[in-house]
């Protein structure tokens, strides 16, 4: 089973962070940022191993940057795991497979 990795942005962001059932994962990158183009195949692998536990989805800072300002996010990447519609757990910088494996599964 495949995990989609949503699309979001400033007009459905928050009915798509408050109405999931599950912890999201949103990955605020942008298309100039080496590190976020190096995690970008690492987070697929995740959407796919973390299928029924996690939803995942990217927010280009660029072409949203009011959102990005109005969630806090000074630096990219920046990975935000979002429960019940509220920030629970966040990394920002680059990382390996397994150092994001660990942030999320210490998230869930």
């Amino acid at each position: 089973m495949t995990n989609t990795i949503q699309h979001l942005n400033d007009s459905n962001f928050n009915d798509t962070i408050k109405g999931s059932a599950k912890p999201v994962l949103v990955d605020f990158w942008a298309e100039w940022c080496g590190p976020c183009r190096a995690i970008a195949p690492l987070l697929e692998e995740l959407a796919d191993e973390f299928t029924g536990e996690l939803s995942v989805a990217k927010v280009n800072v660029d072409e949203n940057p009011d959102l990005a300002a109005a969630t806090g996010i000074r630096g990219i990447p920046a990975l935000v795991i979002y429960r019940d519609g509220k920030a629970a757990a966040q990394h920002t910088g680059t990382a390996g497979l397994g150092q994001l494996r660990s942030f999320i599964s210490g998230a869930l």
